[in-house]
């Protein structure tokens, strides 16, 4: 057998189980990859862009309005009242309170009519970023070409805000589309949403990825107060904690990925995959998860005390995989 054959198959097997997870029954609008050799190829791409760190993206539905009034708010609050330039679906830009009411116009008799106050979502609003330093016109670039793949048939706005400290999109998308589906993303959706602006940006030159949190062993982010209430508001349930059996499952599984495929790459002959087997082992030991269940080992071994070694959330996965063995 070639060898190069037997990593990639090694790739293509854990790599997809650490980067397209089991549950992703949404449709894709990335090309699909037929050989094998392509697979592997796009595994050891993103392998490559997740141990040297590449800036992550964010997309995020950050509420929706519940009536037009409601939706008119957040209009005039990422335009700042007409003084920012809106960009519709049609790709028209437009400028002032006056542009402002004839989009609200718009969405309000364009289709099913939208009541003032609603008590379904009439509107979703989603935002996406990129870390400080990013060109904010390349941003822009990226989630208008999300929204043309994302959101076909409906009828949305963007407002760019490049004002802060890292650039970023809103985006102000009708619920129901203009063929009458209403739109209600899950979290499959919001993991394939931000493979979508990934592959935009790195079409604009722009170095991203979009890695799960299990696949990085990280730690869900704590929200600011803020973003508590307006979740809770707006989606009506308090975030997830992001804890229990099914997140402690996703972290081990991802380790043992990491293992087999720095497994693999250290058995290559080809110095190249050596250096990433490497580079991965560096990566691994770096996770937060990873961290926080070495200093329990540590704590555990300086006082000689298990039974009094306690984690409160987020919990460590059980068992850390010998990424050397």
């Amino acid at each position: 057998m070639n060898p190069n054959s037997s990593i990639d198959g090694v790739l293509i097997q854990w790599g997809e189980r650490l980067f397209y997870p089991r549950n992703r029954i949404v449709a894709s609008h990335t090309p699909r990859l037929h050989s094998a050799g392509q697979r592997a190829a796009a595994i050891r791409c993103r392998i490559e862009a997740t141990v040297r760190r590449a800036p992550q993206v964010m997309v995020k539905v950050t509420g929706g309005g519940r009536g037009m009034r409601a939706i008119a708010a957040h209009f005039r609050y990422i335009s700042k009242n007409g003084r920012l330039d809106i960009e519709d679906d049609r790709g028209i830009v437009e400028r002032g309170k006056e542009a402002l009411q004839g989009i609200e116009r718009q969405w309000k008799l364009g289709g099913s009519l939208i009541e003032n106050h609603s008590s379904r979502r009439e509107a979703f609003n989603i935002m996406l970023s990129m870390p400080r330093g990013t060109d904010p016109l390349v941003v822009q670039r990226a989630a208008r070409e999300f929204a043309r793949i994302e959101l076909a048939d409906h009828r949305y706005v963007m407002v760019l805000h490049d004002h802060q400290a890292n650039p970023h999109v809103h985006l102000s998308v009708r619920a129901e589309s203009k063929l009458g589906h209403r739109l209600n993303p899950r979290k499959a959706d919001l993991h394939r949403w931000r493979e979508t602006f990934a592959e935009r940006l790195r079409e604009q030159g722009i170095d991203a990825e979009a890695t799960r949190q299990a696949t990085r062993g990280a730690y869900r982010r704590s929200e600011r107060l803020w973003e508590r209430k307006t979740q809770i508001m707006q989606i009506g349930q308090p975030p997830s904690n992001k804890t229990g059996k099914a997140l402690r499952q996703s972290r081990s599984d991802a380790l043992l990925a990491w293992a087999e495929i720095a497994r693999a790459l250290k058995a290559s002959d080809d110095p190249a995959d050596r250096q990433l087997s490497a580079s991965i082992e560096r990566y691994v030991r770096q996770m937060p998860i990873v961290q926080a269940v070495l200093r329990q080992r540590e704590m555990v071994k300086s006082q000689d005390r298990p039974e009094a070694i306690r984690f409160s959330t987020p919990q460590p996965v059980r068992q850390v995989p010998d990424i050397e063995r």
